[in-house]
């Protein structure tokens, strides 16, 4: 993990000290706080799924609301939710949101065998908190996102491990809950992983057949819910996507082109990732690269496709920061991430409908960084360094 006397990666893997956790609990707090006091049904994003839930508690049907872009085993994800008092959920919403975000970083740490008493991991959540904008976005809106934050990262772990039955069933569960994971069955082909991925496969399958039966609808997610989100959706999400697909035609790109022109660039993000899988480097880069790859290529052409859901690979590739060859160690990776710094007014993109511009950059940027690396850089992790990596990791959680 350490190339020299001056590098970086021993530091980060000491123990942070009190004042750092005393920091970082402190803005947690903050954020959590104040998402209690100006959402309500724990944000505007859960309460979409909350309201399906109560809609059909009542006898209605879920997908009466277009916005409503989940599997039916997310209205019985959700019923609990609505038997609740909204002054409950008011609480109880941003604190699973943000222990969510926490645990996935807290499993990218140990999918890359960083302590997690290290500097890196304080730093680390403390700089995704208080310097990446998605983050507070994604607590206080509450969406669902934080299910495949803290899935992806808990998945990669499990199958770094030789689990890949129970990795599969971690990704199968939370696509269950919101099908954001579903290119994750592209890694499990590529490791040619046959009962995992048949797992990950039969978890949402039966959970949406056994739901659906509860519907009045049951057929609502494919005869209404798909044809809305192959259509591009509506006016108004179509203002905040970040995917290529949607951003192109705002600038006068003929709305065919800029699909097509989407869909090459996933599908070569997909070739990156398995160029990616296929090549040398320690363990938990290849997983955590590929995995990258997969879902910033499936983001670039999926509609609707939001800031927030860079919160899923971001942490993956931020915990990687000590390893030599880490895509973290790129310039262009941060570069990215500059249009994502909070409190910073941006010429001619202040209004919040004029945010889609500044994501699609961070999202494009950072798949091309991820790609271009999973193709020329792998070459860096190679090694006798992967000896090292190990050794160095184990005298830091010493």
């Amino acid at each position: 993990m350490v190339t020299g006397k001056g590098d970086i990666s021993g530091w980060l893997v000491r123990p942070a000290g009190r004042h750092l956790w005393a920091a970082l609990v402190l803005l947690l707090g903050a954020l959590t706080a104040h998402t209690v006091r100006v959402t309500s049904d724990g944000g505007m994003d859960n309460a979409i799924v909350v309201d399906a839930a109560r809609t059909w508690l009542a006898g209605g049907s879920p997908y009466d609301d277009p916005h409503f872009l989940y599997l039916p085993s997310a209205v019985l994800a959700a019923a609990p939710q609505a038997l609740l008092p909204r002054s409950v959920l008011d609480v109880l919403v941003p604190v699973a949101v943000t222990t969510a975000l926490a645990l996935g970083w807290a499993c990218a740490l140990r999918l890359h065998r960083v302590p997690l008493h290290s500097r890196l991991a304080a730093l680390g959540l403390l700089g995704l908190a208080a310097g990446f904008a998605p983050f507070g976005q994604l607590v206080r809106l509450g969406n669902w996102t934080a299910t495949a934050a803290l899935a992806l990262p808990l998945c990669l772990l499990l199958a770094s491990r030789g689990r890949w039955v129970a990795a599969g069933a971690v990704v199968g569960a939370a696509v269950a809950l919101k099908p954001l994971l579903a290119p994750m069955v592209l890694l499990f082909l590529f490791a040619r992983r046959w009962r995992a991925l048949a797992v990950l496969l039969l978890v949402p399958s039966a959970a949406s057949v056994a739901a659906g039966l509860l519907l009045p609808d049951p057929t609502g997610f494919f005869t209404r819910t798909l044809p809305f989100l192959l259509h591009g959706d509506d006016a108004f999400l179509r203002l905040y996507e970040a995917s290529p697909a949607a951003v192109l035609p705002r600038l006068g790109v003929p709305g065919a082109v800029a699909g097509a022109l989407a869909l090459l660039a996933a599908a070569v993000g997909v070739g990156c990732a398995y160029r990616r899988w296929c090549g040398p480097g320690p363990v938990p880069l290849r997983l955590a690269e590929t995995s990258a790859g997969l879902m910033l290529s499936a983001f670039l052409v999926s509609r609707p496709s939001y800031n927030h859901y860079l919160l899923v690979v971001l942490p993956l590739l931020l915990a990687g920061l000590p390893y030599a060859g880490a895509v973290a160690r790129r310039p262009w990776f941060w570069l990215a991430l500059v249009p994502q710094l909070p409190g910073v007014t941006w010429p001619w993109l202040e209004p919040g409908r004029r945010r889609a511009f500044r994501d699609a950059f961070t999202l494009c940027v950072l798949a091309v960084t991820v790609g271009r690396h999973c193709v020329r850089g792998t070459g860096e992790a190679d090694g006798p360094r992967e000896a090292s990596v190990e050794r160095r990791t184990a005298l830091g959680s010493a």
